[in-house]
C-alpha cells in the first residue's frame, strides 16, 4: 500500500451507527439479544419499545426454529437517516420463516403476525449457505428540538445538520 492510499484523509470511514453480536440460540441468548438492544438504542437516544419487542421476537424465532447445535445467530442493529434496521441470521435456511394466522387457543405462532404490526417494512434474505437473515426495519420520527427522548441525548443524528 502506497502512502497516498494510507492517508487518513482517503479512508472510507463509516458514520453509520451499528451494533453487532452473535449470542447461543438459546432462550437465554434471545433475551439477552432483548436486553442488548434496549441498551444499544438507550445510548443512540432511540425510542425502545418496537424496536425491542421485535428483537425479543426474531432472536426467540432464532433461537427456536433456527437452532443448530454448535453455531450462533448474529443479532445486528444499524441507523441511516430515520431508519433502525434489525437483522437476526441463523444458520437454518432450510426452515423459513411464514406469517400465518395465530390460533386462538394456541401457545405460539403470534411472533411474526407482531413484527408484521410493529415494523414498517420486514423480510426475509438468503445468506452463504446455510444461512438467512429475518431483517425488520423501523422508521423514527424526526427528533423535536427540546423534546422528550426516551434514551441518552446525542443520538445518531449527533453533529449532522437535518435541517
Amino acid at each position: 500500500m502506497n502512502q497516498e492510499m494510507a492517508a487518513p484523509e482517503n479512508q472510507l470511514s463509516s458514520n453509520i451507527p451499528n451494533f453487532s453480536v452473535r449470542l447461543s440460540p438459546t432462550p437465554r441468548g434471545a433475551r439477552l439479544a432483548r436486553l442488548l438492544t434496549e441498551q444499544q438504542l438507550r445510548s443512540w437516544g432511540l425510542p425502545l419499545e418496537k424496536a425491542t419487542q421485535i428483537v425479543a421476537e426474531l432472536a426467540a424465532n432464532a433461537a427456536t426454529h433456527g437452532r443448530v447445535p454448535g453455531r450462533d445467530f448474529q443479532l445486528l442493529l444499524y441507523v441511516v437517516g430515520d431508519t433502525l434496521r434489525i437483522e437476526i441470521t441463523d444458520t437454518r435456511s432450510d426452515r423459513l420463516p411464514r406469517l400465518q394466522p395465530p390460533v386462538s387457543d394456541g401457545e405460539s405462532g403470534r411472533g411474526l403476525v407482531l413484527v408484521e404490526a410493529l415494523a414498517d417494512r420486514w423480510g426475509v434474505t438468503h445468506g452463504r449457505h446455510p444461512r438467512k437473515t429475518v431483517w425488520a426495519e423501523v422508521t423514527f420520527p424526526a427528533p423535536v428540538a427540546g423534546g422528550p427522548c426516551s434514551g441518552a441525548m446525542g443520538g445518531p443524528s449527533q453533529g449532522r445538520n437535518r435541517g
